[in-house]
């Protein structure tokens, strides 16, 4: 009888040790590892054992690049315009599309909608849910009005029992809630460790790609906001996508962190409302739902996210400090790229804030991850210093540069329009990103140093 094979697995980054030790050599944690049991030394299954269990999976053949039929997977729409912007313009047959949030952020109403629309629209449709009843769903979908009549239901946690009811139904969207509840009765293991997750997500990923269906995986995450598993499940999946937004928001933001067939970072915006979730179509307008009366530290910015222009106000708060080490605040920005503007404000543009205690926000919840937002957060810091507003209709956006110079962003164009667009008459930008011709309803400001910018203000 052949000896089984056991490894031992860092349940934070899902490393494998041929020995237990008690730090993970790729991760750095301390007493990670645990033992799990590989299986039996003997050959591993071919392709034809794992059909045995029934996939309906055909032999691959070796074809021509420029072969390859692309008519026979359309890509179809999740009917929300904004699942379908971040997920690069709807559904694609034999893709597999991982979404996490925090609890409550509405991963399972936002699919449960989903596939009850696309099921009452006739596409076959499968929900599969391992954390709640079905009672529980079904009142859910009767609460938000959904259509329930075509939507198949199954509450399991057996990867296996899964696809042979998949398998006999012959749904075209799958969806499982969640990952970390599914086990696979040949892994020796408790739901939601590292190899069950891999497991299981390898065994409904094959499911997926052999017979052309759309799989939705739910997946939890740490505290530390991370997707809870091994790293690895991110790199067999096809899209994956966060739900940010907790209890405190009205509006849930859906960002696109890998996806093989459209733009990274694109970003949805959904409010939570009686109904379910609802898109936004103009986000914007949201975010600059600004006060009536003229404040100092507020400006609104232009930032880029996936294929659109996004315009949000910033604003900043400058007080004396009683302490010996004043503090530096950042929420949706961050906090060292702070510190390193003040420093270039003080070198640059003259302006001591040593003593002065400096919080800045972004506000609606958005977190701003692209140097563009670099000359808004200046010129706010500045702004709420001299305790002057800035006007209602600038706005600006432009990277700062370590030697006070105002560098150039991508889409430099695209984001003057969409101010104009909203009614912004004065826009502040690099020279670099200045339109070649006028724009109707925006005088253009193209500044090359950040002195430049202080006296245009």
């Amino acid at each position: 009888m052949s000896k089984p094979k056991t490894a031992f697995v860092c349940t934070d980054c899902g490393a494998e040790h041929g020995q237990w030790q008690g730090q993970c050599a790729a991760c750095k944690a301390w007493n990670t590892l645990s033992r799990i049991n590989l299986g039996s030394s003997s050959s591993p299954a071919t392709k034809a054992d794992f059909r045995k269990k029934g996939f309906a999976g055909e032999q691959s053949n070796v074809q021509n690049l420029a072969d390859i039929d692309l008519q026979s997977l359309p890509r179809y729409s999740t009917t929300m315009g904004e699942f379908d912007r971040v997920l690069g313009g709807g559904l694609v047959p034999g893709s597999v599309v991982l979404i996490g949030g925090n609890p409550g952020a509405g991963k399972s109403t936002l699919l449960l909608q989903v596939m009850c629309q696309l099921a009452h629209s006739g596409k076959p449709s499968l929900y599969v849910t391992g954390e709640e009843s079905l009672p529980q769903v079904g009142m859910r979908a009767r609460r938000l009005n959904l259509p329930e009549n075509n939507l198949q239901m199954l509450a399991e946690t057996n990867v296996e029992l899964i696809c042979a009811a998949a398998q006999q139904h012959g749904p075209e969207l799958l969806v499982v809630d969640s990952i970390q509840v599914m086990h696979n009765a040949d892994v020796p293991s408790a739901p939601g460790s590292v190899s069950q997750v891999r497991e299981c997500a390898a065994y409904l990923i094959q499911y997926a790609k052999q017979t052309n269906t759309v799989l939705f995986l739910v997946g939890h995450v740490t505290k530390e906001g991370n997707l809870a598993g091994p790293k690895v499940l991110e790199h067999m999946i096809d899209c994956f996508i966060m739900l940010e937004g907790g209890d405190d928001n009205k509006y849930r933001i859906l960002r696109g962190l890998k996806n093989r067939f459209g733009a990274v970072n694109e970003l949805g915006v959904f409010a939570m409302t009686e109904q379910g979730l609802k898109e936004v179509k103009n986000p914007s307008a949201i975010f600059l739902a600004r006060s009536e009366e003229d404040a100092p530290g507020s400006i609104v910015m232009v930032l880029w996210e996936g294929t659109r222009p996004l315009l949000v106000e910033i604003q900043a708060l400058v007080d004396s400090s009683p302490l010996g080490n004043p503090r530096r605040v950042a929420v949706g920005l961050e906090q060292n790229r702070l510190a390193m503007l003040l420093a270039v404000l003080h070198r640059h543009g003259g302006l001591y804030m040593a003593d002065q205690d400096v919080f800045v926000n972004v506000v609606g919840g958005i977190k701003v991850n692209e140097t563009s937002a670099d000359l808004a957060l200046l010129l706010a810091i500045v702004s709420s210093f001299r305790d002057k507003p800035l006007p209602r209709d600038l706005v600006v956006f432009g990277e700062v540069g370590l030697a006070g110079e105002i560098r150039p962003v991508p889409g430099g164009q695209e984001r003057i329009l969409e101010a104009a667009k909203h009614g912004f008459t004065r826009a502040i930008v690099p020279k670099a990103n200045a339109p070649k011709n006028r724009i109707a309803g925006i005088e253009v400001i193209a500044v090359a140093k950040i002195t430049q910018a202080l006296e245009a203000i």
